[in-house]
């Protein structure tokens, strides 16, 4: 029996409907948590000072910039797109990347745990990676199960996802 109920044919358990985030929330939010992981990987070089506050700023602001400049790109997608008439306000398309940003708000926060002396750098990078990883299998098992997908399913989709952060992470530790 296929482990995947088609959405359509069956009743969503209550949690999911009242849980169900929007598309656009779980794509900014898998977006973001992979993004944060590039940033913290790449901050932490071999042989440099370690300076986790600047590195905490600047994966907040790489994020923001990241946020904003995504949200523009679909401003400019509406705006030359063959539907003109486009109900959705630019504020609203820019301010709907939000999740983009709230994801690498808990790897900005380790960062700043080793700013105030509780790890060292290299640790807190570690940290975020492996946060980050085990996030984005939530994320995905999360958006498989609002989908409609049974444990299984929504397990495998999860692990893809996280499948992202230990590319990160393999790749982290073979460059350094």
């Amino acid at each position: 029996m296929p482990d995947h109920v088609h959405p359509d044919t069956t009743v969503a358990p209550r949690w999911i409907l009242r849980h169900r985030p929007p598309e656009q929330s779980l794509f900014s939010g898998i977006y973001g948590l992979v993004l944060a992981s590039a940033l913290v990987a790449a901050l932490d070089a071999t042989g440099e000072k370690a300076d986790p506050g600047p590195d905490a700023l600047w994966v907040l602001l790489t994020a923001l910039a990241s946020g904003a400049a995504h949200g523009y790109a679909h401003v400019i997608a509406q705006r030359a797109s063959v539907d003109r008439a486009a109900t959705t306000s630019r504020r609203r398309l820019v301010l709907a990347e939000w999740p983009l940003v709230a994801a690498v708000l808990p790897t900005v926060g380790i960062l700043l745990a080793a700013v105030a002396g509780w790890w060292a750098e290299a640790t807190a990078v570690d940290a975020a990676l492996l946060f980050n990883t085990v996030a984005l299998f939530g994320w995905g098992a999360w958006a498989a199960r609002t989908a409609g997908y049974g444990w299984p399913s929504s397990c495998r989709a999860g692990g893809l996802d996280m499948l992202i952060g230990l590319v990160i992470i393999v790749a982290n530790a073979l460059i350094k």
